[in-house]
């Protein structure tokens, strides 16, 4: 699978409505028949960072998100309310879904 995850830093007015800002694109990739997940978390540390962790089924499903119109949509509609270029860490990595932490395993 392709395993990205991605920081973005947004507008301090826009933060709080940030979900509602990339509802449209996270609805639509996550209805992409390669989606594996595609999950937005807010920093403890920073109320202005996102972390986006999302994964595809294979470089192909990958290649596909980013010729998608909700991409291209997305790479319009979405930097103005970012205050920096996003970061990110993208690799493929086998499976195609997530293990389990034995170093916490719970018991029951």
């Amino acid at each position: 699978m392709i395993f990205i995850t991605a920081k973005f830093r947004i507008r301090p007015e826009d933060a709080d409505r940030w979900p509602e800002i990339a509802e449209d694109f996270t609805r639509a990739t996550r209805a992409e028949p390669g989606c594996l997940w595609f999950d937005w978390s807010r920093s403890l540390d920073d109320p202005t960072e996102y972390v986006l962790v999302e994964a595809f089924r294979d470089g192909d499903a990958g290649a596909e998100h980013v010729r998608s119109e909700h991409f291209a949509t997305a790479r319009r509609t979405l930097p103005p309310h970012l205050t920096a270029t996003p970061r990110i860490v993208n690799a493929e990595v086998p499976g195609v879904d997530w293990s389990e932490l034995g170093e916490m395993a719970v018991d029951g």
